[in-house]
């Protein structure tokens, strides 16, 4: 069977095949296929009558409790031809301000409630939510599909006819969009600055997902659960799960370890997806430990890399499930190596199945040797995602450096920002973020390395490493750790000193209850120079 040539495309079938499975559940609230797919031409057909023509910036600005709504709202954006730009509403108004204008939106849908200000919007940007648009535009009674679509229903049959409801207007779909069209514009965590709109086409976004039932992923669960927030590359990948896997999603509206492990024993979890900090705070939890977690079979790691300890001690609290490291990044999906994590080996994330689209290279981009470090770059399956080009222009995507920095993108090859090597066995070693390197006198310190050090001690919950200056030396390590229980400063020194190079010992340790991380989970090193900064000025 060949392959869907698009999401909407994907949901048609589920819905044709089975239209009563249960696809998405999300607090109290659950989805079908068939409604999904409903629901969505409907909204779509509103997006027509709105007159959003092909190409149109929509941004979907929803909450973690919103995941129904959400996906009923991206694929009715893909299906009237329109670009989907995912937001959390957990974002600042500055950061929301700055997507709207950036990515040149036309409409901005949500869920209703809390809204965005009026001033907030650019002028000529209009928002609605899902009803507002249905109520404006008409729907066939009880079918929820609007007139003249030519929609079928999953059963086969035209809706409208069967329903006995006269049409309202006739708001048709344009064509299925084509395969290399523009269809979402996804934008980075920016905890370096700005964040960048990256896009991505059709082709790239169903890239690996099937039209044969037979070979659907997850089929070893019947459901699998995640707590990942709107408008993270994390979230989309579990949006495309739902459409195509075996297994029902099960989205957390928050995560709270107590709440996540709950739902492990209510539904009886096969696949757990989850990014280091939840992991950390899921191993630390009294609450958690009170619900039965034996059905996990797969425990994947995403977004951030994940601390030998804190893998050691998910392999240990789902005995019967394998620890997955999924590498890829916001600019480079649907390339992605998925590492099978050995506990035999906790210094590497894993050994990739395939080393075929994975390379490490010297700063020239020439191929290295097992062993050598070099910078990580990733080999895209299909057409490769782009920075977007002219903010608040709308303009087309271009494949080169962001904001005049290093290359990114090289023909289908992704540069990740990562220095890593691979070994004479094949295992990959993630040395650092290029950017958190810190370079201390004649010798270069891994922040990872450092971390995974303070990790391995029973008495921190979390702990991060970053470079400050000095003035000798040019840089020197500093940490900040969240203590479980009873530790000194003293203590962790003492225990730091045969795991770590002198060069490698933190200079200055700071204890605090928590560290400042985005919804997407990555920690916010810039904040943790300026706790610093306050404590030097006590």
């Amino acid at each position: 069977m060949p392959p869907p040539r698009s999401l909407p495309a994907l949901l048609d079938l589920r819905a044709a095949t089975d239209p009563g499975r249960t696809a998405l559940i999300c607090g109290t609230r659950t989805l079908t296929f068939g409604a999904w797919r409903d629901r969505s031409v409907a909204l779509a057909a509103g997006l027509c009558h709105r007159r959003l023509g092909p190409g149109a910036r929509v941004v979907l600005r929803y909450g973690g409790g919103d995941w129904i709504a959400y996906a009923v709202a991206y694929c009715a954006v893909l299906r009237a031809g329109c670009v989907a730009v995912p937001l959390s509403d957990r974002q600042s108004p500055a950061t929301s301000a700055h997507v709207l204008a950036d990515s040149g939106a036309t409409a901005l849908l949500h869920p209703g409630g809390a809204v965005l200000p009026p001033e907030l919007l650019p002028a000529g940007v209009w928002s609605a939510t899902e009803e507002e648009i249905g109520a404006e535009a008409g729907t066939w009674a009880g079918s929820g599909i609007p007139a003249g679509t030519g929609a079928e229903r999953g059963d086969g049959t035209e809706s409208g006819a069967e329903s006995g409801a006269g049409p309202a207007t006739d708001h048709r779909l344009p064509d299925p969009p084509d395969p290399v069209a523009l269809a979402q514009i996804l934008y980075t965590s920016g905890t370096t600055g700005t964040p960048k709109g990256v896009t991505a086409t059709h082709a790239n976004l169903v890239h690996g997902c099937t039209s044969d039932e037979r070979r659907r992923p997850l089929r070893h669960s019947r459901h699998f659960l995640h707590a990942f927030p709107v408008g993270t590359n994390a979230g989309q990948t579990m949006l495309v799960n739902a459409l195509d896997s075996a297994a029902t999603a099960v989205a957390a509206p928050q995560f709270t370890p107590g709440r996540f492990a709950r739902l492990i024993e209510e539904y009886g979890i096969g696949s757990v997806f989850l990014v280091p900090a939840m992991a950390i705070e899921l191993l630390g939890s009294q609450a958690a430990r009170r619900y039965a977690t034996d059905t996990v079979r797969l425990v994947g790691s995403t977004a951030a890399a994940l601390p030998g300890p804190v893998a050691l001690g998910l392999a240990r609290a789902f005995p019967r499930a394998q620890v997955v490291n999924y590498y890829t990044s916001t600019e480079a999906a649907p390339a992605q190596i998925t590492l099978l994590f050995d506990p035999d080996r906790p210094d590497s994330p894993g050994r990739p199945a395939d080393l075929r689209d994975l390379r490490i290279t010297a700063p020239d981009g020439t191929p290295l040797p097992p062993g050598e470090p070099g910078e990580v770059w990733l080999r895209s399956p299909t057409a490769p995602r782009a920075y977007l080009d002219g903010a608040g222009s709308g303009a087309a995507a271009v494949r080169g450096p962001a904001d005049g920095g290093p290359e990114v993108f090289r023909g289908r090859w992704v540069r990740m920002g990562d220095l890593g090597r691979v070994d004479e066995d094949g295992y990959l070693h993630l040395l650092d973020r290029e950017r958190d390197v810190i370079k201390s006198g004649a010798h270069k310190v891994s922040t990872l390395q450092v971390e995974d050090a303070l990790h391995a001690h029973p008495a921190v919950a979390d702990a991060a490493a970053f470079g400050v200056p000095h003035p000798v030396l040019g840089a020197v390590v500093a940490a900040v750790v969240v203590p479980r229980g009873e530790l000194t400063v003293p203590a962790l020194r003492t225990f730091l000193l045969d795991r770590l190079a002198a060069h490698e010992l933190p200079a200055r340790l700071l204890f605090r209850p928590s560290l400042p991380r985005n919804e997407g989970g990555k920690i916010l090193k810039r904040e943790l120079r300026l706790l610093l900064d306050d404590e030097a000025l006590r």
